[in-house]
């Protein structure tokens, strides 16, 4: 079952990014607090969602965390997919298909052109995996980050 996060969710969501860093190999760069995530996810008016994945017995397997962008050529919103994880045990049992289905799902209900995201280049399980959905990679394109240090030199 694939349902839309709820507040009581947010110590789960953690939890699960938390082992999401730790598949992609970077423990210690998940910094969100449960307090920025509530923040996030349930403010008056949010800029960040998430769904959460349940099994037959209701317990969390895994979620997507999204958010809205903007496409100036087609001039419609469209889903940044952030992150999507299921939990190792549970993977196989059509989760990660169904997360993605359900946000697909929302882009074409609301007219938005697009559902996008990143996967790292070693994740070839993933790739394969979003390759069998129909998903296309980008590669002609590069991602650019500003962080850090540069980003407070640069803004300041």
């Amino acid at each position: 079952m694939i349902r839309p996060a709820a507040p009581a969710d947010v110590p789960t969501i953690r939890a699960l990014i938390a082992a999401l860093a730790d598949y992609e190999r970077e423990p210690d760069a998940a910094k969100a607090t449960e307090e920025q995530l509530h923040a996030a996810l349930f403010a008056e008016h949010p800029a960040v969602f998430a769904l959460i994945a349940e099994d037959d017995a209701g317990s969390p397997v895994g979620f997507a965390l999204y958010f809205l962008n903007f496409s100036t050529w087609n001039g419609t919103h469209g889903i940044y997919l952030e992150d999507l994880f299921v939990r190792p045990e549970a993977r196989g049992g059509g989760y990660g298909s169904a997360l993605l289905r359900e946000l697909a799902r929302i882009a074409v209900e609301r007219g938005y052109s697009r559902v996008e995201w990143s996967v790292l280049d070693w994740n070839e399980p993933s790739i394969g995996f979003y390759k069998s959905l129909g998903a296309v990679a980008m590669d002609e394109w590069t991602t650019m980050r500003l962080t850090g240090d540069a980003l407070v030199a640069f803004g300041s």
